[in-house]
């Protein structure tokens, strides 16, 4: 496996950045590709075999999305609940950062469903000016 995946941003899909062997993932931009499934689906491969590998490792996550469509938001909560696995049953410890812009409620609150459905991550929700 590579030590690292990254991705460039585009206008429709955010960058990747995974340096699996530093245990740091982020997403940064926007988030809607014509395809969100073939956008994300080797990307979500790949960090479940990452994650399959790990026990007991500290992993940081780096969510900063201004926008993301509908079917990115399934993506989503496909890395997330991928994540909340590899806490629960690996023995790891996920800590996800969660960045919004401090006026944008929708993204606030999606991050705040994020908290309740996956108790097993450690959500830290960091408002900022624009992301």
């Amino acid at each position: 496996m590579e030590n690292t995946l990254y991705i460039a941003a585009s206008p429709s899909s955010p960058e990747v950045d995974f340096r699996f062997d530093e245990g740091v993932l982020s997403l940064r931009g926007e988030s809607y590709p014509e395809n969100a499934a073939a956008f994300y689906g080797d990307i979500i491969r790949q960090l479940r075999a990452y994650l399959g590998s790990c026990k007991q490792r500290t992993i940081t996550v780096n969510i900063a999305l201004a926008y993301f469509n509908s079917s990115s938001t399934k993506m989503l909560f496909n890395i997330i609940e991928a994540l909340a696995e590899a806490v629960e049953t690996g023995g790891n410890r996920v800590t996800l950062h969660w960045f919004h812009d401090a006026e944008d409620d929708t993204i606030h609150e999606f991050g705040q469903e994020l908290v309740d459905d996956f108790p097993a991550i450690e959500f830290v929700m960091q408002p900022v000016g624009t992301v």
